[in-house]
């Protein structure tokens, strides 16, 4: 079976997020980000969406 996910952050904390996450077993499947929301890249939200076979 496959457990999933689904985080929103930022672009600027985005690979700390990713990193925590891949540590207990998740997999990024997916990236986007919501536009028009932010007037700078790095605090524009990102949604992420990880994946991870459980037992």
């Amino acid at each position: 079976m496959i457990e999933y996910k689904v985080v929103t952050t930022n672009v600027r904390e985005a690979e700390e997020v990713m990193n925590r996450y891949a540590a207990d077993g998740w997999q990024v499947v997916s990236t986007d980000t919501v536009s028009g929301v932010s007037m700078t890249l790095k605090t524009t939200p990102l949604i992420v969406t990880f994946a991870r076979r459980t037992a």
